[in-house]
């Protein structure tokens, strides 16, 4: 056995408070040590070339690398030493950066601590045993959850690329919150300008399947080899049949139903479109308000349609479909303020959210893009904005900020002015975070160009005085109390993630924030990852953001996804747990405890209980590869020893144990 020993300084992260030539010249006489030295950045070229020339010059056969985290650099000296011609797990790192220098002063005692840290290393290392990467197969082919502007560009990037897409989307068409817009900060270009040839060479694209009306209902399987159940769900109209001529939809006799579409400012009948761009532009019914389903009486769609497409005896479908990658790009949804009774949303049709002002700015709305008031259909001639409905807000909503509201409320009061050239516009918010490119020059156009007020502070109270909107507030500039009479107040909600988000989670096996918003796997370094391999996050699933964010992640996760399958199959991490069927006991603890559902049980030959006539079965454990992370979750629960940890088996961690022992009776 010969162990090199290499400490790095970190720069003067780790130098500063310890002593590394003396560590070096302590990890000198440790046992099995033949060669320890240190160096200013051993994770640089120079110091990786330092290791590997050890190697070569001394026949070392076991490493040690006393630097900083192994989560930052394991991966790099693992590599290191698998290109100096040893297996690439004969490394152990000691973290001197997080676990000595960075918690302590410079002292004889810090210097110690980092003695004693290698010194456990070597112990370990010293019972490491060659570990190997096995190839696991990828199903080239990727899901998209989400059919907005984040799972489009996902879907569109991954099948230029090559390789084929399922696009699942709730609604009856996908589009997502994009299409609801009139138009988009700071361009102004017109929202379905933009979205609607990228929704157009979604459904034509010969690699890109579009299965809209759907939900997932079962995740199983892991990176490369995913097997998904999604629910189609009954459209009550034959797509192969159904040509889009929009006859049904003229002759259903049930109208008057809130158009979820529109946010309930407008209405829809029974079978009907979403929006006159939706993609595919195919009629589903709701059953809930058709006269069929709750009568049992009408039938005049059926009765009228040219193709014989509907179907009133459609049913749900479920498909069980494998796919390689999972892009999850579900949206947000708006936070209902109703909460805020002293906003009188819900109570008072003239307090209406940003959205729902959006869809009567949008020339496709219900207003045919005409701004009314909902009440009594009367041009308003001023209009409150009311920031932060929500956002930053403990006592009622969240605390975070939901990133777009500064913005959106500035291009509403702007498109107000435009389309209303009378009109005052009042704007509260708290502070103006106006933070892309074009953002800050657009809010100052806003103010300067169009004459929107701005007036710091928040709002109390809104209510109805007459056939105007009295709106209390305060103005934290001037310091005094404003009362505002307006026509119309829009509300500028937070953004909050989708209901279904925890259990979409827990399907997927990935986890979630306080708040249900998706985890990714590092903020900095893993944005679109998440600890679940082959799983990747785009847009406000993640948190709130706004289109250009939302658009470069979806990119990001698709080119991730590319890069898994341009590989012609995946290298499993060796360092992971592994069953003893042969003190198994089958108890199915290990898989009650796993956090990734990566054990199951299964049954096999019993060896010492079958013989030649009578063949006898046991119920063992077994881990799937592919899906374990190697948290030894396991390993510390079973009763029997049975699962173990790859890379942490029993001895190697009773030889640091040892170690530490014998330097703490050292030290009395």
């Amino acid at each position: 056995m010969r162990i090199g020993v290499f400490i790095c300084w970190c720069g003067s992260n780790i130098a500063k408070t310890v002593d590394v030539e003396k560590v070096a010249e302590a990890a000198r006489e440790m046992p099995g040590v033949v060669y320890a030295t240190d160096y200013k950045y051993m994770c640089s070229e120079p110091g990786q070339n330092m290791i590997k020339d050890a190697i070569a010059e001394h026949k070392l056969d076991r490493i040690v690398v006393a630097s900083c985290s192994p989560r930052l650099h394991e991966p790099t000296f693992q590599r290191c030493i698998g290109e100096g011609g040893l297996n690439s797990y004969m490394v152990e790192m000691a973290n001197l950066r997080e676990h000595c220098s960075w918690v302590h002063d410079r002292t004889p005692e810090a210097t110690q601590k980092a003695i004693e840290l290698v010194q456990m290393a070597v112990a370990k290392v010293s019972k490491n045993e060659p570990l190997y990467r096995k190839d696991i197969p990828i199903t080239k082919r990727a899901l998209v959850i989400g059919g907005g502007i984040a799972g489009i560009q996902a879907s569109l990037d991954i099948a230029d690329a090559g390789y084929p897409v399922v696009l699942v989307e709730r609604t009856p068409s996908i589009g997502g919150h994009m299409a609801q817009y009139d138009k988009t900060f700071p361009t102004l270009d017109c929202a379905a300008c933009i979205l609607t040839p990228k929704m157009v060479d979604c459904a034509s694209h010969p690699l890109i399947d579009i299965w809209t009306y759907s939900e997932i209902e079962e995740v199983n399987g892991f990176v490369g080899n995913f097997e998904v159940k999604i629910r189609k769900r009954a459209k009550s109209v034959d797509e192969r049949k159904c040509t889009g001529c929009g006859l049904c939809m003229e002759k259903c006799p049930v109208k008057g139903i809130p158009s979820e579409f529109d946010e309930c400012v407008g209405t829809r009948r029974a079978i009907y479109v979403p929006f006159p761009q939706a993609v595919p532009n195919k009629p589903v019914i709701d059953r809930d308000h058709c006269r069929m389903f709750t009568t049992g009486k009408c039938g005049v769609c059926q009765k009228i349609c040219p193709a014989e497409a509907i179907d009133y005896e459609q049913q749900d479908v479920i498909l069980t479909e494998k796919f390689g990658a999972i892009v999850v790009a579900t949206g947000f949804k708006l936070w209902n303020h109703a909460a805020l009774g002293e906003y009188g949303y819900g109570k008072y049709p003239d307090v209406i959210s940003a959205v729902q002002f959006e869809r009567i700015m949008n020339a496709s709305g219900p207003t045919d893009g005409h701004i009314v008031r909902p009440s009594d259909g009367k041009t308003p001639k001023s209009i409150a904005f009311i920031s932060c409905v929500g956002s930053r807000d403990d006592t009622h909503g969240y605390p975070y900020c939901s990133k777009v509201c500064c913005m959106y409320n500035a291009k509403q009061a702007l498109l107000a002015k435009d389309k209303l050239h009378d009109v005052e516009t009042y704007v509260f918010y708290m502070d103006i975070r106006a933070n892309g490119k074009g953002y800050e020059e657009f809010v100052r156009r806003t103010i300067e160009e169009y004459g929107a007020n701005y007036i710091r502070g928040r709002v109390s109270r809104i209510y109805p005085d007459g056939d105007q909107m009295v709106v209390r507030g305060v103005d934290t500039l001037l310091g005094k109390q404003v009362e505002l009479r307006v026509d119309l107040v829009v509300l500028a909600t937070a953004m909050q993630p989708q209901d279904d988000a925890k259990e979409l989670a827990r399907k997927l096996g990935v986890s979630t924030d306080q708040y249900n918003w998706f985890n990714e796997a590092h903020p900095k370094l893993k944005p679109v990852e998440v600890l679940s391999d082959g799983i990747y996050l785009a847009g406000a699933c993640q948190y709130p953001k706004d289109i250009p964010d939302t658009v470069a992640q979806a990119s990001g996760a698709a080119s991730k996804v590319v890069g898994l399958f341009s590989k012609p199959a995946i290298k499993s991490e060796p360092m992971i747990a592994y069953i003893n069927e042969d003190t198994c006991a089958g108890c199915g603890l290990c898989v009650e405890v796993c956090p990734f559902g990566a054990i199951e049980l299964t049954e096999v030959l019993d060896k010492e209980k079958s013989t030649r006539e009578n063949q006898v079965t046991k119920i063992v454990a077994r881990v799937n590869e592919g899906v374990c992370k190697g948290c030894g979750t396991c390993a510390a629960a079973c009763r029997s020893l049975s699962a173990r940890l790859r890379g942490f088996e029993g001895s190697q961690i009773l030889a640091e144990i040892d170690v530490l022992g014998d330097m703490m009776k050292a030290k009395k």
